[in-house]
């Protein structure tokens, strides 16, 4: 690779992560900006303020921003483990078992992430309000389930093909069974598997909008993107610009944290398999 190429593929990833990263400091500037300063057009703040951050922290916002906070945090973990303990299952019978139907299970899986997810919500409002889980964690995790299973068992089925059979049955000569192969050797060397799979379905799980809002009424399971629909400002006349933008970089904290502390396991399951021979 010559130099110019090299000036070619730095300046070209360069203007990627400027591309990328222009929405996310926008988001950040408006939150460190007073309600004066919201309109003056200028990207940066004329005087950096922390109130938005005090009024959903511990002003008038905080008792709805906070107990959003602590619902998604709940609901997005208990449905994340649900899901990645499912989809093992699930992927470890498909990848090692031969039972017809196999394809059918993959394809399924498939079919129901591509389902448009507003055209169940008014069918699973009804019967949640009929069966008593409407506005309640569980009335969440369980449509969460149907976002998050279905790449995680694509994901995991992948993961666990490339594990040489081998090892499995090394363990069950040495008096282990099949479920202590799969719990003690299957699933530690699909480490990175497993904790890739686990983010992803935490994100997927944490972004959720339309469940959030359609299946809540109130703060005892609303999410925080739902949360955020019902901010206010101080009058009628006053846009909540900087509350939401601030609720924003909070929301975002959680993720990137996760990323910084699992970025070894994200590469290296992204990209087991990758390279053969």
């Amino acid at each position: 690779m010559n130099a110019r190429t090299k000036v070619g593929w730095w300046v070209g990833g360069l203007l990627v992560v400027v591309y990328c990263m222009f929405p996310v400091a926008w988001i950040l500037s408006l939150s460190l900006k007073a309600p004066s300063d919201l309109d003056n057009g200028s990207f940066l703040p004329s005087a950096v303020t922390w109130q938005n951050y005090e009024l959903i922290l511990t002003g008038s916002a905080s008792e709805l921003f906070l107990p959003a906070l602590r619902n998604s945090v709940g609901i997005c973990l208990i449905a994340t483990a649900v899901a990645v303990v499912l989809a093992a299952l699930c992927a470890y019978a498909v990848a090692r078992l031969d039972f017809p139907g196999k394809a059918f299970v993959l394809g399924l899986s498939l079919a129901v992430s591509m389902f448009p997810v507003i055209s169940i919500v008014t069918p699973l409002f009804n019967i949640w309000r009929a069966i008593g889980l409407f506005d309640t964690w569980a009335g969440l995790v369980i449509p969460y389930l149907s976002i998050t299973l279905p790449l995680s068992i694509w994901t995991l089925t992948a993961f666990f093909r490339e594990i040489p059979w081998e090892m499995e049955q090394a363990a069950q000569v040495d008096g282990a069974t099949t479920a202590q192969a799969f719990r003690k050797v299957i699933v530690p060397l699909a480490g990175p598997g497993v904790a890739t799979t686990a983010i992803i379905a935490f994100f997927l799980a944490w972004n959720d909008f339309v469940y959030g809002i359609s299946l809540t009424s109130t703060e005892a399971a609303r999410p925080v993107p739902a949360a955020l629909a019902f901010f206010t400002g101080a009058s009628q006349f006053e846009e909540p610009t900087g509350a939401i933008s601030a609720a924003a970089v909070i929301v975002t904290i959680p993720v990137v944290v996760l990323v910084l502390l699992f970025q070894r396991q994200i590469v290296a399951g992204l990209t087991q398999g990758a390279v053969k021979g």
